[in-house]
């Protein structure tokens, strides 16, 4: 074999090789699931889906006895289920102690089976934890929460173990997208804002 040949071999060889390399697929970043009930779960999605990091939220019902509840069965407060968002993240890009520092400062943590003008079990807020470190982290989150407080009410939030998460309908997903005018006046008229403006000052995040 000539000189000339082998170095054309050689060449073809070495591109083949390249393109192969720069054809294999990206490992898929790694994610996570946290779990949020803060009342109306329209409200509970902006505040994640604005975060770096954040890759989905889902609107949906958590912390019941039935399968596959309805939206007509949870409002009713005959499930046992709480109005949740379910954030999937990547833990390389946003933590979940910033997680929960977003959760704390959009909700009411003083109002047991409440948040704002809702009113039931069915909007109670909780930290539903999927291991031990979420756990772990979810109870220094509150005890540093209760320890600077600037309200005197007691904290009521519960911190639980994920059960099974229901998506809710399709129409719940993205709401505050899909019917702006509308989100808009029921969050006013439910007040949500004024009272975290009480509970936590100005809103920064």
């Amino acid at each position: 074999m000539n000189i000339a040949l082998r170095s054309l071999i050689v060449i073809a060889v070495w591109a083949l090789s390249v393109t192969t390399v720069l054809a294999q697929p990206k490992p898929a970043a790694r994610t996570e699931v946290a779990t949020f009930a803060g009342g109306c779960f329209w409200c509970m999605e902006p505040p994640y889906d604005v975060l770096p990091g954040v890759i989905s939220t889902t609107s949906g019902y958590i912390g019941g006895q039935k399968k596959n509840p309805t939206y007509e069965e949870v409002s009713a407060g005959t499930t046992g289920h709480t109005e949740a968002v379910q954030v999937v993240y990547d833990p390389s890009k946003i933590s979940y102690p910033r997680l929960l520092e977003v959760f704390w400062r959009n909700i009411d943590p003083t109002t047991p089976n409440a948040q704002f003008c809702d009113h039931g079990s069915q909007y109670r807020s909780g930290i539903f934890f999927h291991n031990d470190e979420q756990r772990r982290l979810a109870q220094a989150s509150r005890a540093e929460i209760d320890r600077t407080k600037s309200f005197k009410a007691p904290i009521v939030t519960e911190i639980t173990p994920a059960s099974t998460f229901y998506p809710a309908e399709d129409y719940h997903q993205d709401y505050y997208k899909k019917n702006p005018l509308r989100y808009k006046f029921y969050r006013a008229n439910c007040g949500r804002d004024a009272r975290l403006e009480q509970l936590w000052g100005k809103r920064g995040g």
